[in-house]
């Protein structure tokens, strides 16, 4: 324990629990203490790291409760998009290295597969659970093996149809997939107490289960008017007996709950009569409170999702002074400042209204702001409809939650050419929150598709006159993509600019190399520009603008004028460089002696770390463009450069 602050928080049963198999030796009246422990521990090393906090506070009893009537690893325990694994990683043999979370070699913030046997699925992005849990659990029942699988997803996640997709065919897992609904929102049920938690320890008990069987039985044997008038009876008055299970009945699940999810004594009983039930699937409700036991007084509308480092003793969080704005604050003002003059633009997020900006929109235009919840696919198509009447959504989702909904944009959007437009949040590398929310792919895989507009921006500037842009795009669909994060600082203009389509800039003029930046590396390529300037290489520096379309002339004129052309992006293989060089490929400008060059971020996941480190190591910073320039000339210093030159 040599990492924690000097053993301020005295934890003397959490000490003893290296693996869950630990847990399982103390006795079901020292479980509320290992709790409080697991709470303290949780709140004393976010303070350390900072990162995720409110859903893991939330399930604090639930995940002691899991893992002591479970046989974890063994029952594959698999906990949607991560947020609230922090406890667990606790209990399952991590808690001396809690302290590197999120930090660069330290542990992911997400559950991770190479982690940890207790990790059978990793997981970022929402919603992916049941479906696993669901493979898992039919796979062990076709190989005869004892082990279950066990999703514990959000209500919030349940907002997605992924989740409905994998219930609907849950009953193919029978009794080996078990569902814990974590409801930390109060979205579905109201508070629950001790009735309840009767009533569920009842209706999950194996006499009740073998009499409604043999109910079941009886049923079948009735006309089938009847039979069904009389299943109907069942279920409803079950559901409105447990409060409300009759939606997840007819996906197959027996229903169970709701139950308090911070009293362990109300938990203990239900878990454990649903690990022995003979019949399943089972989906076991469960209701928390988000953010349980946080130590803040001032108020957090979202339960302290994620908190900055903070001093456990004084609760003074440590945050460091702004330099310039957030890109994603300049989208939103600008943004706001465009429907201003133009009733018809309106602004779409998945689940995110304060990652997006889009919560500062809606304050200004409630009625022209949607939140769809975690249903990028829905967001998309429903972003497409507006089109089609002639409004001007602004679907506003991060990069890699984007992924989720290609095949949207390729049917709905781009092959009808509706003017949807998107704009492309934590676009490139995005630091602690590692690959699953790395925004590596959206010019890949948005250039390659016919009729797009593909805009990154340079700076917070660039970015006002790219909103100014979209908008004014009515006959296809657009995309601006844009870094997480503080801009450079320039001087923002009163209104944005309508840009030329598919024309990018000189911003510095040079005769030997050229770099041609797309996006928010711009700042580095002059860097870069500097130095091999004064070492005698005179470098022209350009910011593309568009991916697509691209600027013809202007990689035609430098090109020509010339001996080296090295593009510069924060994306993956297969995307603006790719471009570029198929443009000159079928142009002939690669027969000559031209050298051409393409940085791009390498080809593997990177993991989560300092993200100035990142793109060092991806050679997208001034040294990594210097250093590619040296080496196309084929020397190894700048002195034999200068000999040659």
């Amino acid at each position: 324990m040599s990492e924690r602050l000097e053993n301020k928080i005295k934890t003397p049963l959490l000490d003893r629990i290296h693996s869950p198999a630990d847990l399982r030796e103390l006795g079901p009246e020292q479980l509320g203490q290992v709790s409080d422990e697991l709470r303290a521990e949780m709140i004393d090393a976010v303070s350390v790291t900072g990162g995720h906090f409110g859903a893991g506070l939330g399930v604090v009893e639930l995940t002691v409760a899991l893992h002591y009537v479970f046989n974890t690893p063994e029952d594959r325990l698999i906990w949607d998009v991560g947020h609230q694994a922090y406890p667990h990683k606790i209990i399952t043999g991590r808690r001396e290295r809690m302290r590197t979370i999120r930090q660069e070699g330290g542990l992911s913030p997400f559950t991770k597969r190479g982690e940890s046997e207790y990790d059978p699925f990793g997981a970022g992005h929402s919603s992916t659970s049941i479906s696993a849990a669901l493979g898992m659990a039919v796979a062990n029942k076709m190989s005869g093996k004892a082990g279950r699988g066990i999703a514990v997803i959000g209500d919030g996640s349940m907002s997605a149809g992924m989740a409905y997709e994998a219930m609907n065919n849950a009953q193919q897992a029978g009794n080996k997939l078990i569902v814990i609904l974590n409801d930390n929102d109060m979205s579905i049920a109201p508070a629950v107490g001790a009735l309840s938690a009767y009533l569920a320890k009842i209706i999950s008990s194996r006499p009740f289960l073998t009499l409604r069987d043999l109910g079941k039985q009886l049923i079948e044997k009735l006309p089938r008017p009847l039979a069904d008038r009389a299943r109907q009876a069942e279920e409803y008055a079950r559901g409105m007996a447990a409060g409300g299970g009759t939606l997840f009945d007819e996906l197959g699940f027996y229903y169970v709950g709701p139950i308090d999810g911070h009293r362990l004594e109300h938990m203990l009983p239900v878990l454990e009569n649903v690990r022995d039930a003979i019949d399943g699937p089972i989906l076991v409700h469960v209701v928390t409170e988000k953010g349980r036991g946080h130590p803040f007084s001032d108020p957090n509308k979202e339960k302290y999702h994620a908190v900055p480092q903070f001093d456990v003793a004084t609760l003074q969080k440590k945050k460091s002074t702004p330099k310039a704005p957030t890109f994603t604050n300049v989208f939103a003002d600008a943004l706001i400042q465009a429907a201003k003059t133009d009733d018809k633009i309106c602004a779409i997020t998945a689940a995110m209204p304060s990652g997006t900006g889009i919560d500062k929109f809606e304050e200004a235009f409630p009625d022209r702001s949607f939140d769809v919840g975690i249903a990028e696919q829905h967001a998309v198509t429903f972003a497409a409809g507006l089109a089609c009447e002639g409004y001007k959504p602004f679907a506003t989702i991060y990069s890699t939650f984007l992924q989720r909904a290609y095949d949207q944009v390729v049917h709905d959007v781009a092959v009808q050419k509706l003017p949807v437009r998107f704009a492309i949040d934590r676009a490139g590398l995005v630091g602690a929150d590692g690959p699953t929310h790395a925004g590596s792919f959206d010019v890949t895989y948005l250039a390659s598709l016919p009729n797009f507009v593909v805009m990154a921006a340079a700076d917070e500037a660039e970015l006002m006159h790219m909103v100014a842009t979209a908008a004014s795009i009515n006959d296809r669909p657009s995309a601006l993509r844009y870094p997480r994060g503080e801009g450079s600082g320039v001087a923002l203009p009163a209104v944005g600019e309508v840009l030329e389509i598919g024309k990018g800039r000189i911003v510095k003029n040079g005769t030997k190399v050229a770099i041609l930046s797309l996006g928010a590396r711009l700042s580095e390529a002059l860097r870069a520009a500097e130095v091999l300037d004064s070492k005698g290489l005179s470098t022209t520096v350009a910011d593309a603008r568009f991916a697509k379309p691209l600027d013809h002339a202007l990689i035609r004129d430098l090109s020509l004028t010339h001996d080296l052309v090295i593009t510069i992006e924060e994306g993956a293989i297969g995307g603006f460089g790719a471009h570029v060089m198929d443009y000159m490929s079928g142009e002939g400008l690669l027969d000559g002696d031209l050298k051409v060059r393409t940085l791009k971020l390498p080809d593997v996941f990177q993991d989560h770390g300092n993200p100035v480190h990142m793109y060092r190591d991806a050679g997208l910073d001034a040294d990594g463009i210097v250093k590619a320039v040296l080496k196309a000339f084929g020397h190894n210093d700048l002195g034999q450069v200068m000999g040659h030159s």
